[in-house]
């Protein structure tokens, strides 16, 4: 019986040039919106905002001073202003029954235990020169009462 064993040869390393990825998300506006604790579907639509190139726009012209563009999901909606060079000016932003943040949560735990958070609405208002104003409007219910709260992100009524 004779002992056989494999050799494979080297083959040379080849080295394969990949093209340059870039990542366009405007931090300013992300930021100044976006919470630490935001809901998934309000922090996927403000990156796609953040994202928008109004360039790839069938109706763009280098005469047009400003571009207005709706986006719109299930849980919300988002009207933005963009102007001809493609900056985010300004957002208007609406989304409906999204998860709060624990802020929220506890402050309105605390200021009416036995209540239960029926619906919410959270709007955001970013401008590129002033701060971003978040809330929370908040409609609470303890058996047939109904009361309707309003809170900033922070967890500090309105």
């Amino acid at each position: 019986m004779g002992l056989t064993s494999q050799i494979n040869a080297q083959e040379p390393t080849l080295t394969v040039q990949l093209p340059e990825v870039y990542i366009v998300h405007n931090y300013k506006y992300l930021s100044s919106a976006n919470s630490e604790e935001a809901a998934i579907p309000v922090e996927n639509l403000q990156i796609k905002v953040s994202d928008f190139n109004i360039k790839d726009l069938d109706v763009y012209t280098d005469e047009n001073d400003l571009y207005d563009v709706y986006f719109i999901i299930p849980e919300g909606k988002v009207l933005a202003s963009y102007n001809d060079k493609g900056i985010l000016l300004s957002t208007a932003e609406r989304y409906t029954d999204t998860e709060l943040p624990s802020l929220v949560v506890k402050a309105i735990n605390n200021r009416f235990p036995n209540w239960s958070v029926t619906k919410n609405v959270y709007l955001v208002n970013y401008h590129e020169s002033s701060k971003t104003k978040k809330l929370y409007k908040i409609t609470l219910e303890n058996g047939n009462r109904r009361i309707r709260v309003k809170v900033d992100e922070m967890g500090l009524f309105q």
